[in-house]
């Protein structure tokens, strides 16, 4: 009867054997699927990174281009810094909508108190031009 027992268990670690070996065989290959999907979701990450970066930079480069024009041109040009009422709504407008537009963009790249300014200058164009030529914001 001993022997048949043993038998028995046998043949039942057996066939658990094999189903477990089964199982392990089939979890190797969803760990080889994930383990896949992970590394392509990994690679479109990078190039979304580096797409990004280079894109920022490309923004920064702007903004640093734009901000010495200005400077620039408001030295040797005083007259175009005499901007009329409707044209400072319009540009007010635009940056509005430039904010809004890229405002994930430009989260990192702008400081709070930049952001205030310039919510500022949308609500208030006028504010921010003299009858002078000259900005009565600083850069």
């Amino acid at each position: 009867a001993r022997i048949e027992d043993l038998t028995t268990k046998i043949e039942s670690l057996t066939a658990a054997s094999a189903r477990l070996g089964t199982e392990i065989k089939n979890l190797e290959k969803e760990v080889a699927k994930n383990q896949e999907a992970l590394d392509k979701a990994t690679a479109i990450r990078q190039k979304q990174l580096a797409e990004f970066n280079a894109e920022e930079k490309d923004l920064l480069e702007s903004i640093s281009a734009l901000k010495a024009a200005i400077v620039v041109l408001s030295k040797h040009h005083s007259s175009l810094v005499q901007v009329p009422r409707a044209n400072a709504v319009a540009m007010a407008a635009m940056v509005q909508n430039q904010l809004q537009k890229h405002a994930s963009l430009l989260q990192g790249v702008l400081s709070p108190s930049e952001r205030r300014l310039l919510a500022a200058f949308s609500q208030a164009p006028q504010d921010y031009f003299d009858a002078a030529p000259t900005f009565k914001q600083s850069y």
